[in-house]
């Protein structure tokens, strides 16, 4: 470990002082005398900063560039950098010290330099159990795994930029009021930001005014990886007016969390589904968000497995496609698609290729609202299922306009079964009210 010769005299400083403390000149000497044949400067950046969280002082890091490997932070670390010109090119990981109660870093950048982190699931930055984090206009870049770890962790992560991250940009996992807002996310290996629990509970997580651009799916799969923004068991999340483009599968997917709003996101060019609430959740609203070019738009799935409760309501979906990451059951180009216990209503759908709304799937469907919608330039715009065992549905106050085949279709599994219900009535199925759509 050491300090590039040229730059150890700025380090002098580095003991900082609320910005009032020993001039310049006087640190100089004590510090050049830091280095040695054995390269210990990395351990006295060690020192400085074990020095200044005892006396609870902020280090201040000038500008300039410093190796290291392997610091540790203790309680009431602060690190105060100059942004983009305080550069740490770090070995291994930055890890917290256990039972950290508060921990700062400000305008620093950490870039990963060489070292292949061992632990598969851990991070450049690595902070556990730490009650305050504050993460402000910092740049974590080049990880061989996540850029970002955060376990039990709360505070803010904000205005910063994550990018070349193997895995994640930022992995939060069992968080306690963590706030992730205006970060920049870009060019990681297999997710943007990803907001997990070990076991199903309450997170409260927020994640707001990110922009998560070009993630990747590099290990694979049918959706673990290549999200924008991921929501796993975790309860009570919001992701509200983030930018999300460019994603190897989906912008925002949220997997099994209960109580999770989805609102108001910018979702453009996803591989697979733009935005996803599946598996065993319940309670999504998914609302005023924006897609534009995906291979499904939205999906409420899964309620075979619990997936349920949900309301879907003045998001605009367009420019869909039929290809896909994988193989699917009927294909891709959905527009919005939903189960049990949902509203679906206000929205704007136009250009899916294959089935505007799909509603329910086999015996599937339960309580389904489905009203107000604008529904443009698609074969088919309900395919609703009239499989033995399928549930309410309630469509009306709908238009439909330039449908190929027609508006709304019984469907068993993926096999058509009736001709356009707007037309010819749905007395046939006493399971389903289709009255007032306008079809043209």
């Amino acid at each position: 470990m050491y300090l590039r010769r040229t730059l150890l005299s700025f380090l002098g400083m580095a003991l900082a002082m609320p910005m009032a403390g020993r001039a310049f000149a006087e640190s100089k000497p004590a510090l050049r005398g830091a280095l040695d044949a054995s390269g210990a400067a990395g351990n006295r950046l060690q020192a400085l900063i074990n020095e200044a969280a005892r006396s609870d002082t902020p280090l201040y890091l000038p500008a300039g560039t410093y190796e290291a490997a392997n610091l540790v932070l203790p309680d009431n670390t602060r690190i105060i950098g100059v942004p983009g010109a305080s550069r740490i090119l770090h070995r291994g990981s930055v890890n917290s010290a256990e039972g950290a109660r508060r921990i700062e870093l400000s305008g620093v950048v950490i870039e990963g330099h060489g070292a292949m982190i061992e632990e598969n699931n851990a991070g450049l930055v690595q902070l556990t159990g730490v009650a305050k984090v504050q993460i402000d206009n910092c740049e974590i870049r080049g990880s061989d795994k996540h850029g970002l770890r955060l376990e039990r962790c709360g505070g803010q992560i904000e205005r910063s930029r994550l990018s070349g991250a193997a895995q994640a940009g930022i992995f939060a996992v069992d968080s306690t009021g963590l706030a992730i807002a205006g970060n920049a996310v870009a060019d990681c290996g297999n997710g943007g930001i990803l907001v997990h629990r070990w076991d199903k509970g309450e997170d409260g997580t927020v994640v707001t005014g990110n922009r998560v651009i070009r993630i990747r799916a590099d290990d694979g799969g049918t959706g673990q990886n290549g999200n924008g923004i991921n929501i796993f068991r975790a309860g009570g999340v919001m992701v509200a007016n983030n930018h999300i483009a460019d994603c190897a599968f989906t912008a925002v997917r949220a997997n099994s969390g209960d109580n999770v709003q989805i609102t108001g996101n910018q979702c453009l060019r996803s591989g697979e589904t733009a935005i996803y609430a599946e598996f065993d959740f319940q309670g999504a609203v998914i609302s005023g968000n924006l897609v534009d070019g995906a291979a499904n738009g939205i999906s409420i799935a899964n309620f075979n497995e619990g997936g349920r409760l949900a309301a879907i309501t003045g998001n605009i979906v367009r420019n869909l496609r039929r290809d896909g990451p994988y193989k699917a059951e009927v294909g891709f180009g959905i527009g919005i698609g939903a189960e049990a216990d949902t509203v679906i209503s206000g929205n704007v759908i136009e250009g899916a290729p294959l089935w505007a709304m799909q509603l329910g799937w086999g015996p599937y469907l339960r309580n389904l609202v489905v009203t107000g919608n604008v529904v443009r330039k698609a074969p088919v715009g309900c395919a609703v299922s009239v499989a033995e065992g399928a549930g309410a549905a309630l469509i009306a106050d709908n238009i439909f306009q330039d449908m190929s085949e027609g508006a709304v279709f019984g469907f068993e599994w993926e096999k058509k079964v009736s001709g356009d219900l707007t037309k010819t009535g749905s007395a046939r199925y006493p399971h389903l009210t289709i009255e007032r759509n306008r079809n043209s």
